[in-house]
């Protein structure tokens, strides 16, 4: 089961297994982020690591995990929390698989660092795979079911976008990172993945079609 919580933050069940992707400001409600395993961090964008609702969340989780990049620990524990890095390697929540994948945020603009992002790939034994790139369309994680992809950035042209999805090339492919857009513009990057993507990948809006949460096959 995946659930588009907004933007970029997604809440993923596989194998009897919750796991919370980048809560961020722009999710407006994490009503539905209870009973969870693991709290994942791709990086230290507000948009992606909501810091004044953290603390609260992972209180209301006594039990997640909170794993994050190397840079972003150093906020996390700035709030008080205990967090590991995906720098430890492949990790096991609960029957899931969660792998590292890269390394380094997209490059916005030459005049803004480049600070650090990891995407992750989850896998279990019977379901399909999942893989959550943060911010970059750089990394190559292997052959995936399902591909949640960036639909608009600042750092991102449409062309881009649609190119990932073709070199994915999942069988289905979620849109997120999409808080930036008006319905009308919404439109136009979603019919240009649909379009110019992958012509075996079916596009899943779970933003746009009035439903939040899909049963992945």
């Amino acid at each position: 089961m995946l659930t588009h919580l907004g933007h970029s933050c997604v809440l993923v069940e596989l194998a009897d297994t919750r796991l919370l992707i980048d809560p961020g400001v722009f999710t407006s409600n994490l009503s539905a982020a209870t009973d969870l395993d693991a709290v994942i961090i791709t990086h230290q964008h507000p948009d992606h690591l909501d810091q004044a609702r953290l603390p609260e969340l992972m209180t209301a989780n006594p039990r997640a995990r909170l794993i994050a990049d190397p840079e972003s620990l150093t906020v996390l524990r700035g709030l008080g929390l205990d967090a590991s890095g995906h720098d430890e390697g492949t990790a096991m929540i609960g029957g899931v698989t969660v792998t590292p994948v890269g390394r380094q945020h997209a490059v916005i603009n030459p005049a803004l660092p480049v600070i650090t992002n990891v995407g992750v790939r989850l896998s279990a034994p019977g379901e399909p795979s999942i893989y959550h790139p943060g911010d970059t369309l750089a990394e190559d994680p292997g052959a995936v079911d399902v591909l949640l992809f960036p639909l608009n950035a600042p750092w991102q042209a449409s062309q881009e976008m649609t190119a990932f999805i073709g070199r994915i090339g999942a069988r289905q492919a979620v849109p997120i990172h999409d808080g930036l857009l008006r319905p009308n513009g919404r439109a136009i990057y979603l019919q240009h993945a649909r379009d110019f993507g992958h012509p075996d990948t079916e596009i899943i809006d779970l933003a746009g079609e009035g439903q939040h949460t899909v049963r992945l096959d």
